[in-house]
């Protein structure tokens, strides 16, 4: 299960977390998970922080079928849950979506965002992508 900052790091070498961005995302693996869920937030950033040319190229990977993408209609239940309990966060729906859907996968998620998803971790309902 990727996260938008796992994208936003791996297309911007300016990022703190680029190279491990990179590194994780060229790891041999099964290939990674976008919840359509986060699909309007990472458009949004890649267009204002870097432009039309990075977003076209996200776009690309996703259209030759480089990463999944996972729809999650059966996750709203989960989501507005996890929306309604981490409210003090604000945990939000884009994250949510991405709880909801590792948990029903069972994969990891690859996250740079650990205030947010280390809370859902430390449940024991998901695991994270550990730093290299």
């Amino acid at each position: 299960m990727v996260d938008t900052s796992a994208v936003i790091s791996a297309i911007s070498p300016s990022d703190p977390n680029h190279s491990r961005a990179e590194a994780i995302f060229l790891l041999p693996r099964e290939r990674f998970v976008v919840p359509m869920g986060i699909m309007s937030e990472l458009a949004y950033i890649i267009e204002t922080r870097f432009g039309d040319r990075e977003l076209d190229m996200v776009l690309g990977a996703l259209e030759r079928g480089e990463q999944d993408i996972d729809c999650g209609e059966q996750d709203f239940p989960r989501i507005r849950e996890l929306v309604r309990r981490y409210a003090d966060l604000p945990l939000g729906y884009a994250d949510a979506t991405v709880i909801a859907c590792a948990e029903r996968l069972g994969g990891p998620v690859f996250t740079f965002d650990r205030r947010h998803f280390g809370v859902a971790a430390r449940k024991g309902t998901i695991t994270l992508v550990p730093d290299l």
